[in-house]
């Protein structure tokens, strides 16, 4: 362009240049400016130093659930086959006292069809004193069913406890072993069914049926038949509604006397829960062999502070004991043979307790429990020893006695690895036919401690104590029992996956004790073994 500008200028000027050419050249080359590069540096995010609030909302034991959850069948998975490892264990054990110990159980399920479980257990112990044995068998069968929405279950047990006599002075009595010798024989069978899923008319249903045999080595036995046929229907999300029956059958023979303990009893009963209440109540119409007919409550009222975990309920719960053969030899086995006992009469228990109660969770880990109950017993079994040479106890009724009672308990876990509680319980009684509520504890402490310090090692512990235990001695005398102080440990170690080894120490301050007027305790107990999984 500046080159044909210049010719025109030349053409209207009057200077002529022929010859000369002047030619103008410029490149250009189209540049973009560079710009500086950025720089990073990576940094982590500020660190977060607030310390989360989770709350769990976790159901009380109050709360009876109506429903069940239908089971997910999503088609795009295939079936579960994970088992879990080593479901079966047989543990043998030997030590002190001419310890023998087996503890084994065999367990198999099918998911979604079936379990099925066995349990084979047994303990015996010689001590220093003579006669002074126990032996303790027993092995447990349960297996469940399901199809077409219902859990069809069977259970079978059968036990075989047997004790020595060994209560007497022996400074001035000597007894073979087979005179002092007892056996008591259980075999027990149940049977119930209930509903998996809520049926159309929204009626969820457990009917259950029993029996028991249970007998002695002097010819003493008791036969039982029981059964309970309960059936609720949820009205709304806040309100179940319920009614059973249930009744118990029994019927005691000896080389004495017969006779029938029979108790039945119609259970309606409601459910609330809405807005942090939740509660029951019934009024259980019963009928007895020993009580015509009695109105027994079962109310209960709790409420939790919103947005806490503090629980405060009260109640009313009354309850009737039958105060069978098995029921009175399980709570003390040295009573005196049925068969030989013409003056043993049948009184059935019945119990009311109103308490008041809180619970409270003011940490992660710390749990609290508080219980402050007025009980009344009508016809409570107290035990006696025999005046004649004090191995045997019997039996007598107090025709009421009313209690008092406090009990604590507090509890701190982490996890699975650390956990350690104790409650701690104590009653003032007040009798209205004996000066004392014989063999019965006013104060009651037990404690428990589970630790894993290792990834393979296991530390357990406890402490029991009872105290205020009265008895009468052979003149009749009133006597105040030495104070019970039980201490004990015990440790697991795996050595391989299969493979552990276990120690258990009883009674570490070698107390001796007597739970019952007569019978010393062992003493220090040691055994240990091996666990083996398959």
């Amino acid at each position: 362009m500046l080159f044909f500008a210049f010719c025109a200028a030349a053409q209207t000027s009057d200077t002529t240049l022929k010859t000369t050419t002047i030619e103008v050249i410029q490149a250009y080359k189209p540049e973009v400016k560079p710009l500086a590069r950025p720089e990073f540096t990576p940094d982590l995010p500020p660190r977060d130093t607030t310390r989360p609030a989770f709350r769990y909302e976790v159901p009380q034991q109050a709360l009876y659930y109506t429903y069940s959850s239908l089971p997910l069948r999503p088609l795009a998975l295939g079936k579960d086959t994970i088992k879990l490892p080593f479901a079966n264990y047989v543990k043998l054990g030997g030590g002190t006292q001419s310890t023998l110990y087996l503890d084994a159980a065999l367990n198999h399920a099918k998911s979604g069809s079936y379990e099925t479980s066995l349990h084979l257990s047994h303990l015996s112990q010689s001590g220093n004193i003579e006669n002074q044995r126990v032996s303790m068998s027993g092995l447990e069968a349960e297996g469940t069913l399901h199809a077409e929405g219902h859990a069809w279950r069977l259970a079978l047990e059968g036990t075989r406890n047997r004790y020595h006599f060994y209560g007497y002075d022996h400074g001035l009595m000597e007894l073979s072993r087979d005179s002092v010798q007892q056996t008591y024989t259980g075999i027990q069978a149940a049977i119930d069914v209930r509903n998996e899923r809520q049926n159309r008319w929204g009626i969820d249903y457990h009917p259950a049926i029993g029996i028991d045999y249970y007998s002695d080595a002097k010819d003493a036995s008791e036969r039982t038949v029981s059964f309970d046929l309960p059936v609720r229907k949820m009205i709304d999300s806040s309100l179940t509604i319920g009614l059973g029956v249930r009744g118990v059958v029994t019927r005691f023979a000896s080389g004495l006397r017969d006779w029938y303990n029979d108790v039945v009893q119609v259970t309606p009963q409601l459910l609330f829960s809405r807005a942090g209440f939740s509660g029951r109540a019934g009024l259980y119409i019963t009928g007895s062999s020993y009580y015509p007919v009695l109105l027994l409550p079962d109310i209960e009222a709790r409420y939790q502070i919103p947005n806490t975990s503090f629980l405060v309920a009260a109640g009313w719960k009354a309850n009737l004991r039958q105060n069978t053969f098995r029921q009175l030899t399980s709570a003390n086995p040295y009573l005196f043979p049925f068969s030989e006992y013409p003056s043993y009469r049948l009184r059935q228990t019945r119990t009311d307790e109103v308490f008041g109660m809180v619970q409270n969770s003011p940490g992660n880990h710390l749990s609290i429990t508080g219980k402050l109950s007025w009980r009344r017993f009508e016809n409570l079994p107290l035990f006696l020893n025999d005046s004649f040479d004090r191995k045997n106890l019997y039996i007598v009724y107090d025709d009421q006695v009313n209690a008092t009672s406090l009990e604590l308990g507090l509890r701190y876990q982490v996890a699975n690895n650390f956990s350690v509680g104790a409650t701690a319980m104590y009653t003032a009684f007040s009798s209205s036919t004996w000066d004392r509520v014989w063999h019965e504890p006013a104060v009651r402490i037990k404690a428990d401690l589970n630790w894993k310090p290792l990834k393979d090692l296991t530390v357990t512990g406890y402490a029991h104590m009872l105290d205020q235990i009265y008895a009468r001695n052979e003149l009749g005398q009133e006597i105040k029992l030495k104070t019970i102080l039980d201490l004990g440990a015990g440790a697991e170690y795996q050595i391989i996956p299969r493979l552990s080894a276990f120690v258990n120490v009883y009674n570490l301050l070698n107390n001796r004790y007597q739970r019952w007027y007569g019978y010393e305790s062992f003493g220090i107990n040691i055994y240990g073994g091996l666990r083996l999984k398959f």
